[in-house]
């Protein structure tokens, strides 16, 4: 464990030096590699009799990281060449969500998977994700929770042991209503420069909020709601100009098949 954690505080300091120059995430994105690394080890560990392996499901994954590729190809993304990037799935079809740790580990349940119903819809999914890591939410978020507090003490004492809680909490982090907008409104952004429909995850949120909030996935959980979000999606993707893009829905539903 000790080991563990000296390599994350190995890169918090190597990259101490532009620390505080902006005032705002006390953390380098060398620590967001290094807690993304350590928290996707944790989730593949827990979940290890539910992960879906990447040889035997080479098909379903070959598409999503496809629709990732198209993704980053056509957008000029934050740390596009830092971030793995990964793509995992786990194996619940009662989960309904999609998360990204720091660095860029990707995650899928098998249940939004078969819930989504078209290719955009997975796309904006999964632009809103990588969003959350290209834009460094979740240190931004440890910085206002902790700011500068906690890395003098880690300077102090580098077993400083809230360090594995914090880690471990990043999985299960919940968005404040900036971020989440943030990263709605990049999901458009980006895919309205690829073949897809920008508005891809407005289809998406309208369901849910149909369906009167049952299995409401943790990125939809947080304020503001699924209604307003929908809104400022379509008002954006106006501003841009209104271009249409493809669904993909019948090529959705044959790819789904393999999971």
């Amino acid at each position: 464990m000790k080991n563990k954690w000296n390599v994350i505080l190995a890169a918090i300091i190597l990259g101490g030096c532009s620390l505080f120059s902006n005032g705002i995430n006390v953390f380098p994105v060398t620590t967001d590699l290094a807690f993304g690394a350590q928290v996707a080890a944790d989730i593949d560990k827990e979940n290890s009799k539910n992960l879906l392996d990447s040889a035997s499901n080479s098909v379903i994954y070959r598409y999503l990281y496809s629709i990732r590729d198209s993704i980053l190809r056509n957008n000029e993304i934050e740390h596009e060449n830092k971030f793995p990037w990964r793509i995992r799935i786990i194996k619940d079809d009662q989960t309904l969500n999609a998360f990204c740790t720091p660095g860029g580990y990707i995650y899928f349940y098998t249940g939004i998977l078969k819930y989504l119903q078209s290719e955009d819809e997975l796309a904006g999914v999964m632009g809103h994700e990588m969003a959350h890591a290209a834009k460094r939410h979740s240190t931004d978020a440890l910085t206002r929770q902790y700011g500068v507090t906690i890395f003098t003490q880690l300077l102090i004492d580098t077993q400083y042991h809230d360090l594995t809680q914090i880690a471990a909490g990043l999985a299960l982090l919940k968005y404040g209503r900036k971020d989440e907008l943030q990263s709605d409104e990049f999901s458009v952004r980006w895919l309205y420069n690829t073949s897809y429909n920008p508005t891809g995850a407005a289809g998406f949120f309208e369901r849910m909020n149909a369906s009167g909030g049952q299995r409401v996935p943790a990125f939809l959980s947080t304020h503001p709601d699924p209604g307003k979000r929908v809104e400022k999606i379509h008002a954006l993707h106006k501003k841009l100009g209104g271009k249409s893009g493809n669904k993909y829905e019948e090529r959705y539903k044959q790819m789904i098949k393999y999971i």
